[in-house]
């Protein structure tokens, strides 16, 4: 399971293409491919995250810059990994496809004694695609140890390596309409058809993260817990796709023509941060207090470098015919005026506290502000022209919760956040942008958690979500942008997450999101535009059913409305509904085999994009099946 697959069934949050090399996620209508985190830690760079050592994976929705920090303006994800805690586990599960591949995965935990214990973690994955020439192959470990000196202190040591080598795949373009009437719709074509030059499309990601994390527990109200990341990343993708010519790659009228736009990319990072978080919890007359506060220090280092390609060392688009989509054309790489070339440094800092004041049984109180501090030093290889930007950021958060009874809260929040003008990824620094403001998020939220039964939530949410000095997606010119823009994201969500009954499990979600673009960017991105590959209505239901302890079943669907690909809603994407299902059977203690059906009944339809012309069909059915054996 990938990210984006995880996140289908969480209302609010759209999978986004990415590029076909990196998980990139739209939450509430806010585009990141950068608020990951790990254990609590940013981990920010592109690439796709694997789920063979995630304990849970949590979607926390809504402007979190009081506990995160930077960005995270429609929400963060965090990946919390499993840990070594002694539970005695041998665990191994083989996993094979329809699709040509396979995938192993091993997990082996103990105590070593009564102060130590050891986990491992691995996986290998060789897959293939419904789509025409795509494959993987990665292969990551990651062993853990957790020390236990006394009762009131625990250091938990962990390191990761992740290889990750795959088919860069950026979908089908869309077709010209007569009369170049709009919206565009995708080109009509196999789900299977590649459009570009697989030999030349592809991305490397190695991974390398260690952490240490130290939990103390002063007995006297006082607990703290001390967080170090120390991370690598080494990426590098090239692709050949959809793009450029006079229709940015589209299709024309009578489908004889699209052209094609190539590049590569390379980015080398190193990350090193230190985070602090004290919980004093203790009482004041009438009120209880839980006070969070700390500090994190941390420092970013890398190099972003990218060549356009030209074909036959000379052209930047060629034009091929899409029933021959499949381009073999010779591809010079070189870095040009308009290419990154830079080497960076950041330094941040970072102080915060929020106090949890309970006044009585039935009223809350939470008010917090977060401090932030950068310095960000950047140097064109090419000019030798340092540029930097220094921002000091204030965060505020607010909150009211009200409890008429023990099973049902009432809240309102307020909350800001910044996302400093060097963008994501730091390969946006220039000289009009250090003098542009940092992105602000502001949002307002109303809404309830309501224990229907003791294992069965339900959640409610209405939100206001407003952006400011925005960068949006150039639609014509895949790795640009447009400035100061501006969005404003209203909408409504709804889950119910547990037991039904002791036998039936629900995890159902509904999203309705209206979010616009709200000042004039170009002239085809305008206010009063949808904000690119937002639906308005999105909703998912996964039901899973023991029928006896040997059988289980389960059955869900996926819903999205229709869509543009970007924001100057030129091109539409069709709305689908998709069926899933799964049996699992449990043989005994040790053995547990379990079916997957992607797309129950072979729904035709498009799954997401990047741009107009990277649009991405929707997988046909798939059979996906595991063993697992467990001593």
């Amino acid at each position: 399971m990938s990210v984006g697959e995880a996140t289908r069934y969480v209302p609010g949050v759209i999978y986004q293409q990415g590029e076909g090399h990196r998980d990139d996620l739209i939450i509430r209508g806010q585009r990141t491919n950068a608020d990951f985190f790990t254990n609590g830690i940013r981990d920010d760079v592109q690439y796709f995250r694997d789920f063979y050592n995630i304990q849970r994976l949590e979607v926390l929705k809504g402007p979190n810059a009081m506990v995160f920090g930077r960005g995270g303006g429609g929400g963060v994800v965090n990946r919390v990994l499993k840990e070594a805690d002694g539970t005695p586990i041998r665990e191994f599960t083989v996993w094979g496809s329809s699709y040509p591949g396979a995938r192993m995965t091993t997990d082996i935990g103990q105590a070593v004694n009564e102060n130590w214990a050891a986990r491992f973690n691995a996986m290998y994955e060789n897959a293939g695609s419904y789509r025409d020439f795509v494959n993987l192959e990665r292969w990551a470990v990651n062993p853990t140890a957790t020390f236990a000196p006394n009762d009131t202190t625990t250091i938990k040591l962990s390191y990761e390596h992740l290889h990750d080598r795959r088919t860069l795949d950026r979908g089908i373009p869309a077709q010209i309409r007569p009369g170049n009437a709009f919206p565009r719709f995708p080109y009509e074509t196999s789900p299977s058809t590649f459009f570009g030059n697989p030999n030349l499309s592809y991305a490397i990601a190695d991974v390398d993260i260690g952490m240490a994390i130290i939990d103390h527990d002063f007995e006297n109200g006082l607990t703290a817990r001390n967080s170090t990341m120390a991370a690598n990343y080494s990426k590098f993708y090239q692709n050949v796709f959809p793009g450029g010519g006079t229709n940015a790659g589209a299709v024309n009228v009578g489908g004889t023509s699209s052209n094609l736009s190539a590049y590569n990319s390379e980015t080398d990072r190193t990350n090193l941060f230190n985070r602090t978080d004290l919980t004093y919890k203790f009482d004041a007359g009438l009120t209880r207090h839980t006070v969070l506060f700390g500090g994190e220090v941390g420092r970013q280092s890398g190099l972003n470098y990218r060549q356009s390609g030209f074909f036959n060392g000379v052209s930047s688009t060629i034009t091929i015919d899409p029933r021959n989509s499949v381009s073999n054309v010779p591809v010079e790489f070189r870095n040009t005026a308009t290419d990154a070339n830079n080497i960076y440094n950041l330094n941040l800092g970072a102080v915060f506290v929020q106090d949890q004041i309970e006044i009585t049984r039935y009223l809350q109180l939470i008010a917090g502000v977060r401090f932030d501090h950068f310095d960000l030093q950047s140097r064109d290889r090419r000019t030798n022209v340092l540029l930097g930007r220094v921002d000091d950021l204030v965060s505020p958060r607010a909150s009211v919760v009200f409890k008429p009874m023990d099973n049902l809260s009432i809240y309102g929040s307020y909350s800001v956040s910044y996302l400093p003008s060097a963008g994501d990824q730091f390969s946006l620094l220039n000289p009009g942008l250090v003098v542009a403001a940092p992105e602000k998020f502001v949002n307002t939220e109303v809404g309830v958690k309501y224990d229907i039964l003791p294992r069965l939530q339900f959640a409610a949410a209405v939100y206001d979500l407003e952006r400011t000095n925005q960068r949006v997606a150039d639609p014509n010119n895949a790795g640009f942008f447009l400035l100061n823009g501006a969005t404003r994201t209203q909408g409504f969500e709804a889950s119910l997450a547990g037991y039904i009954t002791d036998a039936w499990q629900v995890n159902a979600g509904y999203a309705y999101t209206d979010a616009r673009i709200a000042s004039n960017l170009s002239g085809t991105i305008v206010a009063g535009n949808r904000v690119d590959l937002v639906p308005y209505n999105t909703f998912s239901v996964w039901n899973k059913y023991q029928f006896n302890p040997m059988w289980a079943g389960g059955l869900g669907v996926i819903h999205y409305s229709s869509f543009f690909a970007t924001a100057d809603n030129t091109v539409r994407i069709p709305g689908f509904t998709r069926v899933d299902g799964a049996i699992i059977v449990t043989l005994n203690e040790t053995w547990r085999a379990q079916l997957n059906i992607e797309n129950l009944f072979d729904q035709r339809y498009y799954s997401t994009a990047h741009n107009n012309n990277n649009i991405m069909p929707g997988s046909p059915r798939v059979f996906r099946l595991s063993a697992t054996a467990r001593f």
